[in-house]
């Protein structure tokens, strides 16, 4: 079974984002901070992940940045960003840094799902 992260501040955020993806077959684990998200990242072979902008304890280039140099052991996971910002300058720095693709915050289930088919992760 492959493995989802929630990386965001937002319960809500965090509960919507969990019920689409065991739809799709996907255990889904939770952090609701940086470090937490990425030790979830290093210890749990974590194949896709959803990154909220304003993720407590780290910006979006620092977060990647440190999943990008956590080791060798790690395996790096597909990366959904996560945005209210609809800003060129910062959605280019996070692809920059390593995300893979994006979506805006709000979404519903269409805007979601499109998202992970765009990204390989859904039919």
């Amino acid at each position: 079974m492959k493995r989802f992260l929630v990386a965001d501040q937002s319960e809500i955020i965090r509960k919507v984002v969990r019920h689409y993806m065991e739809q799709l077959s996907f255990e889904v684990v939770e952090a609701d901070c940086a470090d937490e998200a990425l030790e979830l990242c290093r210890n749990n072979n974590i194949d896709a992940l959803f990154l909220d902008w304003r993720l407590p304890g780290k910006t979006p280039v620092e977060f990647l940045t440190a999943l990008r140099f956590s080791g060798e052991n790690t395996r790096r996971p597909l990366i959904i960003y996560a945005t209210t910002e609809n800003d060129p300058a910062d959605i280019s720095r996070a692809f920059s840094a390593g995300a893979d693709t994006y979506m805006m915050k709000p979404f519903d289930r269409t805007a979601f799902m499109e998202t992970l088919s765009n990204a390989g992760l859904a039919a």
